[in-house]
């Protein structure tokens, strides 16, 4: 009887080969999770942790824009919402999440580019 012409590439799938110790088989996880860190998850705590400073930097007479688009001043803070006076007597409160960056800067918050 002949072994079907699978068998000897099974190894191949993670199992490691006879001889050959459990380390060196799971280095390129290893290797692969920690490149994974570098590029996707160390980049991404960093603008969160520079989000987070924004938002609680926010003060009063600040002049921000919001992710939704509206430019206004900061007339009132709170420790969840912006009070924002978008026009003579008129004012709105925003979350303070909603708060995207300064007018005349660059965004601190990036949109996200997605559809409905």
């Amino acid at each position: 009887m002949t072994e079907p012409p699978f068998v000897p590439h099974v190894f191949a799938l993670g199992a490691p080969a006879p001889g050959q110790s459990m380390l060196v088989s799971m280095f390129p996880l290893a290797a692969m999770l920690l490149i994974f860190y570098f590029l996707i998850l160390m980049p991404m705590r960093k603008k969160q942790k520079k989000v987070d400073e924004f938002r609680s930097s926010i003060k009063v007479g600040d002049k921000v824009i919001t992710t939704g688009g509206i430019y206004g001043l900061v007339t009132r803070v709170t420790d969840l919402s912006v009070k924002l006076q978008i026009a003579d007597k008129v004012q709105i409160e925003v979350a303070r999440a909603a708060v995207g960056g300064y007018q005349g800067q660059e965004p601190v918050v990036q949109q996200e580019s997605g559809s409905l």
